[in-house]
């Protein structure tokens, strides 16, 4: 994971991979060069694009590999109470390797969540608010992570990503907008 790391082409919506569940991955394979030089890849891929989570089948490699990281930075032009109805820290990068949410909460939001293979657009989706996850690490080694607010979002809509979901399967269908749409009108109520 050097500066030697290339931007990746996303793909977009329609793409057969997409919609198939991505394969496992050994620990072994996880600290192979290739895999290492691909995290790296695809860490240079989602700030350059810029988005919190980026999963393996977004850049048409089929395995249940993502990585996740949302700065500070991002948050700019978000207000206190608007970081605080969506539960929004910062998440330091990582990855997620073989991930499974063994618990999630009843609870939960509903907010307009956007995606990379869907570029330019959003939709209100209800997701758990908060979740356990177990997965492997960069290092092939075993984790568990208890996420809440907009970072259980975050790990949600990556992991469905490696079975082959997309966010447009969960969305309230009446809420589909543009990005500058959603932007102009903001978060209408669909009912």
């Amino acid at each position: 994971m050097d500066g030697l790391a290339l931007r990746l082409k996303i793909v977009q919506a329609g793409e057969p991979l997409l919609r198939q569940r991505a394969r496992p991955l050994s620990p072994e394979e996880i600290r192979s060069a290739a895999v290492q030089a691909l995290i790296g890849h695809m860490r240079e891929t989602m700030r350059d694009a810029p988005g919190v989570g980026l999963a393996a089948p977004q850049i048409g490699q089929g395995l249940q590999l993502a990585v996740i990281e949302d700065r500070a930075d991002y948050h700019r032009g978000l207000s206190a109470e608007e970081l605080a109805a969506r539960g929004r820290e910062p998440v330091p990068f990582h990855v997620i390797v073989n991930p499974e949410i063994v618990a999630r909460s009843e609870e939960t939001d509903v907010f307009h969540e956007g995606c990379l293979s869907l570029a330019g657009f959003s939709a209100r989706v209800e997701r758990a608010r908060w979740v356990r996850v177990s997965c492997l690490d960069h290092r092939g080694e075993p984790q568990t992570i208890e996420a809440s607010g907009w970072y259980a979002r975050i790990l949600q809509h990556e992991i469905d990503h490696l079975h082959g979901r997309l966010y447009i399967d969960r969305m309230d269908p009446r809420s589909f907008t543009t990005q500058p749409n959603h932007v102009r009108y903001g978060d209408i109520e669909t009912s």
